[in-house]
């Protein structure tokens, strides 16, 4: 849906310091009524995904997703969306190392009731035991990554660290690797449950 596009890139020009007019203005001509902040586009990317292949179409269900740039943002957005600002329904996933900073922002900005689900470590971790190391493996040489996937395990930082780790650091070695594989992961899935984040995510929605 075009309208909530341009509705998500109003909010993250009014979080970066934009006026807020705007973004008001389409919340009240929109039927927008949840937004789900994610920490960054892979993980908006994989939620989209994996929604979409569950036959839901978040845009029009009035769900807007929204990658903030990075979990120290989460208290900005709450105030601009949340009960203070919006009055849209928070929600959306974090790593368990970031869940107490969540909880404080989220207090800070009013919207301390708001429901987040928590990933073990991220959301890649997650899909890797979800759909296991070697189907991930095969997944990658499938994207045609695996000589680069080779040569990053040759690196000597690589030799202590166990294949789920290097995987995942794989993933985020090259620029729009982690976004294309938030698409590729979710899809794999194909009708499998999905991780438990994600499964409570869209399933309070």
């Amino acid at each position: 849906m075009a309208d909530m596009e341009l509705f998500r890139e109003t909010v993250l020009a009014w979080a970066a310091g934009g006026p807020g007019g705007p973004a008001r203005e389409l919340a009240a001509g929109l039927p927008v009524r949840v937004a789900v902040l994610l920490e960054g586009p892979s993980d908006s990317a994989a939620v989209n995904a994996l929604a979409a292949s569950r036959g839901r179409d978040l845009a029009a269900e009035g769900i807007c997703v929204l990658p903030m740039g990075g979990a120290m943002s989460v208290g900005r957005f709450a105030r601009l969306l949340g009960p203070p600002g919006l009055g849209l329904r928070l929600t959306g996933l974090c790593d368990v190392a970031e869940q107490p900073y969540y909880a404080r922002g989220l207090e800070r900005a009013g919207a301390a009731g708001e429901e987040f689900f928590v990933c073990a470590a991220d959301l890649e971790d997650e899909f890797i035991r979800a759909l296991g190391l070697p189907r991930v493996e095969e997944l990658i040489r499938a994207e045609g990554d695996l000589r680069a996937f080779q040569t990053f395990l040759h690196q000597p930082a690589q030799r202590d660290r166990t294949p789920e780790q290097r995987v995942r650091r794989f993933l985020g070695t090259k620029k729009g690797r982690k976004i294309h594989y938030g698409r590729v992961l979710a899809e794999a899935l194909g009708p499998a449950p999905a991780p438990a984040p994600l499964d409570g995510l869209l399933a309070a929605l």
